[in-house]
């Protein structure tokens, strides 16, 4: 009962911070980022400014705050550790990709594409953006497993990671600025592919 229990809290927990985020992007697509205060996403949310707080310690967090850094690492992990560094790392950041903006989850799909139009727009989120960016490739050479035996094996992962992501944020940007009209997922492997070669990006599965 009391594992039950904590179950239940976990999942309110989680909806209540969706609705809270859910709120913030949408008031800040309207109003602008800078003239919404964290008391009006309270007020819109249903709840009181301090639960928002608790979820979201600053306003950048309210945008900048996903799970996808997680996606992305049980991807890499569940990758075959015998392929190329890029490989595996291309693969997931490709599949995360189409889990996020399939057919069946344009909510999603459009809720990804709102924060990241904010986060290009507005110049206090491209500051923390970049500490998102280091975040996320922490997360991913941490899913490597990298041999400690092999000291240059970390060097190589963040290597890896890093000009993965330069792609990713590539991608991303481009996705953005053309209004979610271009398919993702493809826009990741063709920045992949521009920067290692089509031989060694996954192409997306659809």
């Amino acid at each position: 009962m009391p594992e039950q229990h904590s179950t239940l809290r976990a999942r309110r927990r989680a909806q209540t911070r969706r609705t809270i985020q859910g709120h913030a992007i949408r008031l800040f697509s309207e109003r602008g980022y800078d003239a919404t205060t964290m008391n009006d996403v309270a007020d819109a949310a249903g709840v009181s400014p301090m639960t928002v707080y608790r979820h979201f310690p600053t306003k950048e967090d309210l945008v900048l705050v996903d799970e996808h850094g997680r996606l992305i690492a049980e991807r890499i992990a569940a990758s075959p550790a015998g392929l190329p560094l890029v490989r595996r790392i291309g693969g997931a950041l490709v599949d995360a990709a189409t889990a996020l903006t399939g057919d069946d989850m344009a909510a999603d799909r459009q809720f990804l594409l709102a924060r990241l139009q904010l986060m290009i727009s507005t110049p206090a989120l491209r500051a923390r953006h970049l500490d998102n960016q280091y975040a996320l490739q922490q997360a991913i050479t941490g899913a490597l497993a990298n041999d400690p035996a092999d000291p240059d094996a970390a060097f190589r992962a963040q290597a890896a990671a890093s000009a993965c992501l330069a792609a990713l944020h590539t991608a991303m940007v481009r996705w953005a600025e053309d209004d979610g009209r271009t398919d993702l997922p493809t826009l990741i492997g063709r920045a992949l592919a521009a920067v290692f070669g089509d031989d060694v990006v996954v192409s997306p599965a659809r």
